[in-house]
């Protein structure tokens, strides 16, 4: 069976021509709302996927505006608001050392280089310049942990570890 990955999300349209909002949940928007492309449109309550192929990509503020080839305007692409965008598992590529697709952190069992453990990784936020990994601890509470050498020591993504060294003030 086909193992699917989330890209982004169709969360409005942006003019009469068939352009699409897409909140992007990918590393890589450039490759993978690359003209050309095809990505598969799964709708809520519906486990059989929309073919698309990607005629156009933009971003504008923090959207990636896209259209795809056979839908013109509004009224064939309204359909596709709340839908998620995917791609196949044989679509992802290889990475290059100490990067990490989403899928492979999240679940990540987080812990302190001294063996205390942190909690699990429940989210990957993209504010700017490195990621920031969501960790929800034993007590429910979520702790903020940015991607950074300094902090993050070790990630194993076989074993679902990663061994932080905490900055001051990080885990208060």
């Amino acid at each position: 069976m086909e193992k699917w990955f989330n890209v982004g999300k169709i969360v409005n349209t942006h003019g009469i021509r068939g352009e699409v909002r897409v909140i992007s949940k990918t590393d890589f928007p450039e490759e993978r709302y690359k003209v050309g492309n095809t990505l598969y449109l799964f709708m809520p309550g519906s486990n059989k996927p929309i073919q698309l192929k990607v005629k156009t990509h933009r971003t504008h503020k923090n959207f990636n505006l896209l259209t795809f080839e056979g839908y013109e305007n509004i009224n064939e692409v309204e359909k596709f608001r709340d839908g998620i965008l995917k791609v196949p598992e044989s679509q992802l590529g290889n990475l290059e050392e100490d990067e990490y697709y989403y899928h492979e952190i999240i679940g990540c069992l987080v812990a302190t280089t001294r063996g205390e453990e942190i909690g699990k990784v429940t989210e990957i936020l993209s504010p700017g310049a490195n990621d920031v990994w969501v960790i929800k601890s034993a007590s429910g509470k979520e702790i903020l942990i940015p991607y950074i050498e300094d902090v993050v020591k070790k990630v194993d993504v076989k074993e679902k570890v990663i061994l932080i060294e905490p900055m001051e003030g990080l885990l208060s």
